[in-house]
């Protein structure tokens, strides 16, 4: 018989700065995600096959809060500061994961849109030693 893993949002945290990040939007909250493949292979004309490590430590980790969300001001304040912080992604979910990096920055403040409904905003945050367990 398979088996039956269960998820919950509610166990996935996300701190800028120490600060836990709340007042995310619905769907995909958070995404996070390398700059580049971890190597390269080129082949020879005969098949011989080789393999360069690419050294870049470069990630991605994108947030979407609501507009309502208490964490936006500060994520906006903090992208203005040109501050570089830590930033960390925890699942304490069945399969724990890790991800985010010790130097990170913000790299521009949210764009706004306003209707008749509760909108959401996306940072996108650049990780200078990103690491994912």
């Amino acid at each position: 018989m398979p088996q039956i893993a269960s998820y919950d949002a509610k166990n996935v945290s996300v701190t800028v700065d120490s600060v836990f990040i709340t007042g995310f939007a619905e769907s995909t909250f958070v995404e996070c995600e390398k700059a580049e493949d971890t190597f390269q292979t080129s082949v020879g004309a005969q098949g011989d096959v080789g393999i360069s490590e690419v050294n870049n430590p470069l990630g991605t980790i994108n947030l979407t809060v609501q507009q309502t969300s208490p964490s936006l001001a500060y994520l906006n304040r903090l992208a203005a500061s040109k501050r570089i912080v830590p930033v960390w992604v925890i699942s304490q979910n069945e399969v724990k994961e890790k991800i985010g990096g010790t130097q990170a920055r913000v790299m521009k403040g949210a764009p706004s849109s306003f209707s008749n409904a509760i909108e959401s905003r996306a940072f996108q945050i650049q990780v200078f030693d990103y690491t994912q367990e």
